[in-house]
């Protein structure tokens, strides 16, 4: 008994140290948490915030800090938990969990399943994009339903730097580089400064359990294999490699916010016209505007279009080099149908489907309007010794009227379609023509295709049929006048 005594009174000041030291570093942990919601003027007195909480460490770890902040700040918690339908066999013990942290905190709790497959295949994005956007959605609604102020997630400083080697590796410029904000409109993310093993420390010393997430270990995802292999390599180099990385995110993203500012002037300076598939911009002054913004205010005003995604680093370079050495009519297709078309004054971003002709019956010399390709066709009888001047041949074309049948057809081409190219002596495939031509594909449908029984006269603005040319013996012309609607 008296050795025991003796031991206790050995042992308990090391125990008090120990428990002090943990409760020191506890107490660092909100104190660190406490000065990046200051630093980003994160929470207001009184706000409600909701908690995206899947179960595991990153997340359950966010739900306790607010909640242990809540009398600080006289905050309202709610959570929410988002079920993807990507792994039906863990989300039922998921969503369980969840809950019961939730009442044991007093925390009013919220699901709502999202189908991450079906989004994915329609929108043919990727199951990570589609689950991302689909999961933020979820939780503005949610919030929106409850008046909840803010939406907080769980974002970690190991997050930031993975994420900002991610867009690294795919060639993003200083707006990606600058990584995950730590607040987007009422999106918060307080741990954001706080590396994954400072989390895990915390949650091992106030002995708060978690679950894990089997896709988070899933090598088919890039983020995964940054996280597993590349991760470790880079902290073995520098301790201090994810602190580094996220602050050099941190002054990226000073940066772009300053340069931000210039992009929103010369935006003002250079938008034509935008709709939900296209945006026009005025090349002039984008011809004298420094890289930098120019680069910025391209991905800002092709971004501010609903239906243009899909545009990387490389594709903004490309329109800036048909912006600065491309003629009008010159044109670059980029991925999911978009294209940049330059014009004598502007540049047209757009994923709208190319345009294609109707059919048109003529019965007989007259003007009529090619509305789809806003040209006008006229045409004239005369005699073959009227003409004085035969013109180019394409935009001003006359043919051998006894040769013609009325009624005419005007048409967009069809498959199979060849003709006889006047001064070329042979059939020739009205596709190679074109190709011959440098006609661009989104154009080709949009030509006027003037036939007389089944047999091309001539492709209207480009070249007559051979077979319709006026010879010695003409004694009767048809004029075909092309002209663009003012």
């Amino acid at each position: 008994m008296i050795f025991l005594s003796m031991f206790q009174v050995f042992i308990s000041p090391h125990i008090k140290v120990i428990l002090n030291l943990l409760k020191l570093k506890v107490m660092n942990f909100y104190q660190k948490a406490i000065k990046t919601i200051e630093k980003y003027n994160m929470l207001s007195h009184g706000d409600h915030v909701l908690v995206g909480l899947s179960g595991g460490p990153d997340s359950v770890c966010l739900l306790h800090l607010l909640n242990h902040l809540k009398g600080h700040y006289k905050l309202k918690i709610s959570a929410a938990y988002i079920d993807h339908k990507l792994r039906p066999d863990e989300v039922p013990a998921e969503i369980e969990f969840c809950k019961r942290l939730c009442e044991n905190l007093d925390i009013p709790f919220y699901t709502q399943a999202v189908d991450v497959k079906e989004i994915a295949k329609r929108e043919r994005i990727n199951i990570q994009e589609a689950a991302r956007n689909l999961r933020y959605a979820a939780l503005d609604q949610i919030s929106i339903n409850i008046k909840a102020h803010k939406i907080a997630v769980a974002h970690n400083a190991d997050d930031q730097a993975e994420t900002v080697i991610m867009r690294l590796l795919r060639g993003a410029g200083p707006a990606g580089l600058s990584g995950i904000p730590p607040v987007r409109k009422k999106i918060i993310r307080p741990l954001i400064e706080i590396e994954r093993e400072e989390i895990e420390e915390f949650l091992k010393e106030k002995n708060i359990s978690y679950i894990t997430d089997s896709s988070n270990k899933s090598p088919k995802y890039l983020r995964n294999k940054i996280r597993q292999e590349l991760m470790p390599v880079i902290k073995s180099i520098s301790p201090q490699g994810i602190k580094i990385i996220s602050k050099t995110a941190e002054i990226m993203r000073e940066e772009n916010d300053f340069i931000n500012v210039s992009v929103t002037k010369a935006l003002m300076r250079l938008m034509s016209r935008r709709t939900d598939r296209k945006v026009e911009l005025f090349c002039n002054p984008m011809e004298v505007l420094n890289i930098v913004v120019l680069r910025r205010a391209l991905r800002v005003a092709i971004d501010s279009v609903k239906d243009l995604k899909g545009i990387e680093f490389d594709h903004i370079d490309q329109i800036i080099q048909l912006i600065k050495k491309g003629k009008a009519g010159d044109r670059i297709y980029l991925p999911k149908g978009i294209r940049a078309i330059k014009g004598y004054s502007t540049v047209i971003i757009t994923c709208e489907p190319p345009g294609k002709l109707s059919t048109y019956t003529i019965e007989k010399p007259q003007s009529i309007n090619i509305v789809e390709a806003s040209l006008t066709l006229s045409l004239n009888e005369m005699n073959r010794d009227e003409v004085t001047d035969f013109g180019d041949g394409k935009k001003i074309i006359y043919v051998d009227a006894d040769k013609v049948k009325f009624p005419l057809i005007v048409r967009s081409r069809k498959e199979g379609d060849y003709f006889y190219p006047f001064g070329l002596g042979k059939r020739k495939k009205l596709q190679d023509f074109f190709v011959d031509e440098k006609v661009p594909r989104d154009e080709r449908d949009l030509i006027p295709i003037i036939e007389s029984n089944g047999e091309i006269i001539c492709i209207a603005g480009y070249r007559l049929d051979d077979r319709f040319k006026i010879e010695h013996n003409t004694t009767r012309c048809l004029q075909i006048k092309i002209m663009p609607n003012l």
